[in-house]
Parts: C-alpha cells; sequence; structure tokens
C-alpha cells in the first residue's frame, strides 16, 4: 500500500488486513516504496496516483524493475479516460476509483491478485463530465450533526472513544452512542472505514482532522 496521506493508508492497511489480505509493507511515496518492494514478496500493490514527487505512472518503470511480478493497482480520485490509457500502457494491472466504497477497491485488489487487469467501472465511465460521484459518505454528511462531526473529525485524528469523551465532556456510553451513529450514517462497520469514507470524500483533512465539507 502507498499513499501520501498516512492517516488513509495506515487505515485502509488494517482493513485490508481485517478482509484476510497480508499487507506486507506500507509507503508514503514511490521512494519510500522502492526498497519496500524489493525486500518482500508482494502479489499486488495498491499505489495512489498523485505524489508531490510525480504520479505513480511517471514511476512505473523503476517500480516494474524493482519488483516484476508484482500486478500494480492505481487508487485514483480522476475520472478521466487518457488517465485510464495511460495506467494500463504504463504496465497497470488494474484502476481503482477513491469514490468507491472500500469493499469494491477490495473486490479489484482480488480479481488482480487471480490474474484479471481491472479497472473500476467508475473510472471506465469517466472522463465527459470528470465529477467524482458522490458516495454514501458524501450525502450522508448533510445528515451529521455538529457533535457527530466533531465525532468524525476526533476519529480522523486517531483518538479512542474514551479520549474523544473526556475531550467532549461526555460520558463513554455516550461518546459510543455518538460513534455509532456516525457509522451508520456513513454506510461503515468500523471506525477505521469511517476515518477512510471521511478522507476520501474530502469531509475531514487527513493531516489536521479539520472538517471540511462546509
Amino acid at each position: 500500500m502507498c499513499d501520501d496521506h498516512a492517516m488513509f493508508a495506515d487505515s485502509l492497511s488494517l482493513v485490508l488486513a481485517d478482509a484476510g489480505h497480508v499487507v506486507v509493507g506500507v509507503a508514503y511515496s514511490p521512494p519510500e516504496l522502492l526498497p519496500v518492494l524489493r525486500t518482500r514478496d508482494a502479489d499486488v500493490c495498491l499505489v495512489d496516483l498523485r505524489f508531490p514527487q510525480g504520479d505513480a505512472l511517471q514511476w512505473m518503470p523503476r517500480l516494474l524493475r524493482a519488483a516484476p511480478r508484482t500486478r500494480f493497482v492505481v487508487l485514483t480520485g480522476y475520472l478521466d479516460r487518457s488517465v485510464l490509457d495511460a495506467a494500463l500502457a504504463a504496465g497497470v494491472h488494474g484502476v481503482a476509483h477513491k469514490g468507491r466504497p472500500t469493499g469494491d477497491i477490495l473486490a479489484v485488489l482480488q480479481r488482480v491478485a487471480a490474474g484479471e487487469t481491472v479497472v473500476d467501472q467508475a473510472v471506465a465511465r469517466g472522463g465527459a463530465e470528470g465529477a467524482r460521484p458522490r458516495g454514501p459518505a458524501q450525502q450522508a454528511a448533510r445528515f451529521l450533526t455538529p457533535r457527530e462531526r466533531e465525532v468524525l473529525t476526533r476519529l480522523a485524528r486517531g483518538e479512542s472513544t474514551q479520549t474523544l469523551a473526556k475531550a467532549m465532556g461526555v460520558t463513554r456510553s455516550t461518546a459510543r452512542s455518538h460513534v455509532q451513529s456516525v457509522l451508520s450514517k456513513l454506510g461503515v462497520h468500523s471506525q477505521r472505514e469511517a476515518v477512510i469514507e471521511a478522507a476520501r470524500h474530502g469531509l475531514v483533512s487527513v493531516e489536521t482532522g479539520e472538517w471540511l465539507a462546509g
């Protein structure tokens, strides 16, 4: 797993592990990814498209040389047909959209690991408008109460239920109730998935935990 947003990368790696995958390494940039690929046997590598050091496609020749048996899946939030064509031409085996539910991304990884070349249909249909599809998290954000938004931002900062209960001046049972309400409204089953969905859809900042959705 390689993504420059550490909270997103770490959280998604835990979800992958919970789903039965063995995560052999997490990196936060293509330069960090290279030694991981050289020293650890990875069947599939999920790598974000955009990095400050350049996009993943520019790094693909070096990544493929470092791990010729690894199959690469690019994760993107850009619905652009030219990006899709460039990814496949660069030797990528799969393209998944960041706006899709976690289960859909896992399905792409599983199919790529089985030997398929897979393009998420949200990406395949993209390019005409270039708009990111509204997922359950974005739709649900309108119905989160101010208290629930605060809970979500605190979860994004890595706070435990006990810590956020103390910070918010409520009991742990009340805090757990707020957390469960957030999970239900976002359509997820764990706090990690809630953070991933919130970060993916731009609801909170993965760097500061700040609420961004207005």
